[in-house]
C-alpha cells in the first residue's frame, strides 16, 4: 500500500484519479464487467479521496470507495474495483484495496462494506484476505439474476 512519491521501484504508484484517467478507467470497466458503469458515473467521483488508480498512463487498475453517514461513525463503501485484464495477478487489486481502506480509516470510518457476485471467487478471496466477512445476501442483485453477497470489515 503506497501513495504516489513513496513507492519502491517494484510497487505500483497508487494515486487519486484525475479527469485524464477516465478513459483508461472506463476501458478497464467495460473489459471487466458485463454490467459496466457508464462513463459519467466515474466523473461524479472525481475529487473523492477514495477514487484511486494504480499506475501512470495507461492506468492499470482503479478503485472507487466513498463514505456515507452511519450514526456516530461513517461507513465506507467499496463501489467498484477492477484491474486491466493483462495486468491481473500482480497484486494491483490488493494494493488498491489496501490503500482505499487506509483512506477510509483516515476519514474516521470504522467499517467498510461492498457487494460482490456470489460466483466471483477471485474477488471474494481478495476481500477475505483483508478481513471482509459475509453480512447478508442480496437476491437477484445483478441483471442476469445472480445474487450478490454483502461483505463487511472493520478498519479501526
Amino acid at each position: 500500500m503506497t501513495i504516489a512519491g513513496s513507492e519502491p521501484a517494484d510497487e505500483p504508484t497508487i494515486r487519486q484519479a484525475t479527469r485524464a484517467d477516465l478513459l483508461d478507467i472506463y476501458r478497464i470497466e467495460t473489459a471487466s464487467f458485463a454490467q459496466p458503469w457508464p462513463y459519467t458515473a466515474f466523473e461524479r467521483f472525481l475529487g473523492n479521496p477514495g477514487f484511486l488508480v494504480a499506475g501512470d498512463r495507461p492506468v492499470d487498475g482503479f478503485i472507487v470507495t466513498d463514505t456515507v453517514p452511519n450514526g456516530g461513525s461513517p461507513l465506507g463503501h467499496v463501489k467498484d474495483l477492477a484491474v486491466r485484464p493483462d495486468a491481473r495477478g500482480q497484486g494491483l487489486g490488493a494494493n488498491l484495496l489496501g490503500t482505499a481502506l487506509s483512506v477510509c480509516r483516515g476519514q474516521g470510518v470504522g467499517r467498510v462494506k461492498l457487494e460482490v457476485r456470489e460466483s466471483n471467487d477471485t474477488a471474494r478471496r481478495l476481500y477475505e484476505r483483508f478481513g471482509f466477512e459475509p453480512y447478508r445476501r442480496l437476491p437477484r442483485y445483478y441483471d442476469d439474476g445472480e445474487d450478490a453477497l454483502v461483505l463487511v470489515c472493520s478498519v479501526q
